[in-house]
Parts: structure tokens; sequence; C-alpha cells
């Protein structure tokens, strides 16, 4: 399945806080309904404007934390989600002639590359954007400031390998591929969910352009599951958290420990291996052709604010880009990120994502 439409973005891996503020289905918005939305959100003269925030379907903050922009400021914040990470990338192109919205939050490194080619956001970046987290020239650098980052990696449910002592946690990815893990990993599909997505970008930056396939077959020969996505993999199929499957070994994120810590002994009942990660850092920006530029630069500025940025943890289960922003302190010791995760250059995804998928799924669906 191609990319652009069918990467199912799934960074909330966990029960969320919701926002009050209004969503719009993207489904529901014709082409007859955006004029009447554009009607609807252009101010009479003397009011401000109310913007609108196109996200995956995965954005979440908890309530009162986009109101509290609209209370500093007077611009009200409509929410259209456009589906998942690849499909609204997708439609922000489409739609280009007609911008779909104001604001744009949810690209991500792996589609930023093809949103920067289209020409679909305006230069803007917020002040105070970590540079440590910047894309590259050409790839977004310009147009998109970082909000968020996480690590997909991973996961072992610890009483599971506790049961089994004389079978160590693995370290590393080629450990996973070991005969000794037969039959015991379950991943999301790289065609249809954001962390597979980012499970096959990993193997290529380990493995390279002549071995990630090798690894794969590595893989598929030992027994690999792979499910359609993430909710199926980690609640069904993965032994920990509430699964009640067989799989002690699931591909989730690291922060996904710091949902299961045990009431009782106050410990975490999975462990993230962060030696098999990949960093996905999560983008906002001003869409070009947006008829409030200025108050866009202003909700780009205050999603990257301390408040909202001190809302993401446990809202989106995501690391705060700023980093004046405090985690949680529960995540202390139990949802580290990954000091060297893998990566790769934006530009090199987007010149090779569509030929990865399609190999990737005559690897594993032959």
């Amino acid at each position: 399945m191609p990319a652009q439409g069918g990467i199912l973005y799934e960074p909330v891996p966990f029960e969320s806080k919701g926002t009050s503020v209004r969503r719009i289905p993207f489904a529901a918005v014709s082409a007859a309904s955006v004029l009447g939305l554009m009607a609807a959100c252009t101010p009479a003269p003397d009011e401000p404007p109310t913007l609108v925030l196109v996200t995956h379907d995965s954005f979440y903050l908890s309530e009162g934390t986009l109101e509290a922009f609209t209370d500093e400021t007077g611009i009200g914040v409509e929410l259209q989600a456009a589906g998942d990470a690849g499909a609204l990338v997708n439609q922000l192109v489409l739609t280009a002639d007609s911008p779909l919205g104001d604001v744009v939050f949810g690209i991500d490194n792996s589609f930023a590359g093809r949103a920067a080619a289209n020409g679909v956001l305006e230069d803007y970046l917020a002040p105070g954007a970590p540079e440590a987290l910047l894309l590259p020239a050409g790839s977004g650098g310009g147009q998109l400031t970082p909000i968020d980052y996480g690590d997909v990696c991973w996961n072992a449910d610890l009483a599971w390998f506790a049961g089994h002592p004389e079978l160590p946690l693995p370290e590393t990815l080629a450990d996973l591929a070991d005969p000794a893990y037969r039959d015991l990993l379950v991943t999301p599909a790289a065609s249809t969910s954001s962390p597979g997505l980012s499970f096959l970008l990993a193997t290529v930056a380990a493995f390279g352009e002549e071995g990630w396939q090798d690894y794969w077959r590595s893989l598929v020969d030992n027994g690999l599951a792979v499910t359609a996505g993430w909710s199926d993999a980690y609640g069904v199929d993965f032994s920990g958290s509430s699964g009640e499957g067989d799989r002690p070994l699931v591909l989730s994120y690291a922060t996904s420990p710091a949902a299961e810590i045990d009431e009782q002994t106050g410990e975490p009942r999975t462990a993230a291996l962060l030696g098999t990660c990949f960093r996905q850092v999560e983008y906002a920006g001003v869409i070009a052709g947006s008829e409030h530029p200025e108050e866009a630069r202003r909700l780009v500025d205050f999603l990257l604010s301390v408040p909202v940025q001190e809302d993401i943890p446990w809202s989106m289960f995501m690391y705060p880009a700023n980093p004046e922003a405090a985690l949680p302190g529960e995540w202390q010791g139990v949802a580290a990120a990954a000091d060297q995760p893998f990566t790769l250059d934006p530009a090199e995804i987007d010149a090779n994502r569509e030929r990865w998928l399609t190999e990737w799924s005559q690897l594993v669906t032959p």
C-alpha cells in the first residue's frame, strides 16, 4: 500500500487526555463544506480570526491547553484531523491551491521531505526551535518547528523473561534474529503503521541497502508475527500489558514502560530495548496560503511553549522538544530516550520510501 495514503500514524499508544477544542472530522469536509468552513473562520474586521489546525488522527492535548491560547490572544482554534501520517502530507499536497487550514501538526521526519518538496509550507521557525531536532535544509529545515520526539523501540515483557532465566533480554537488532527468540516477536506492518515504518527505517539505517533485506528474511524465517497496526500487536499478541498473547517482544515506544508501572511495586512491567530504536520527530508549520499567517505563526510558537510541551508526555506519550520543559516525575528512570537511536536523512527517506515499502511487502507477504 502506498505510504502517502496508507501509513497509520499511532504515536499515542495508551489512553490519552482529550481536548474540548472543536474537532472537524476530515472525512466530513467536502469541497462545499471547506468553503463554508472558510467563511465560518473569517472574522469580522475588528475580531481575531479562528485558525484551523490540521493534525494527524492521534493529536491530543489535555482539556484547556489550546483554550489557553485563545484566552491569551483572542484567536480561536479549530482542529481538523486529516487521517494518518502519510495522508496528512498527501492532503496538504493535493489541496495546495486551496489550503485545508492555517497550521499543520504531525509531519514527521519520515514524510517531511515530501512536504518540503511540494512547497506546502511557509518559511517560518518558532523562536527557540531546538537546533538538535531541526531538519536539514531542503527537507523542511526552514519551515518545520520541532514540537515533540519519540523513539520507536522493541519492548520486552519482564515477567515472561523472569520466568525464562536461560534467555537474556535481547539488546540489539541482530539479537532479535537469533533463533533463541524464535516465535517471540510481533510488530505492526511497515505498510500500515507508523511505528512499523520506523522499524523498517531502523533496519535500513543499521544494515544498509545491501543488508536490510537479508535481515528481514532472517526475522521472517524466525517466526516474526506481523499485524496491521500497533493496537493489535501491543494489545492482543504481546504477552505483557493488557495483552494475553504469547509473544513477549513487541515493537512499541521507549515511553511505553511509563504506562506499565505496577501499582504495588512501583516498577514497570515492561522495558524498552534502547539499542533497537529509531528516532521519530514531529513538527508543526504554517501552511502556505494561510489567510492568517501572522496568527498562524503565533500558534506554532504556542505549541513550542513550556505549558504545551509539559502536557505532551501524558497526552501523546512523546518527549517534549523544548529542553526547558520538564518530564513527568513518573518517567524518570522508566521512559528514557535512546542515547544513540537509528536515524536516516529525510531526503534519503523521501527518495526511497516507496521502493523500500514495496520490497518489504514482497519479503514479508510473498
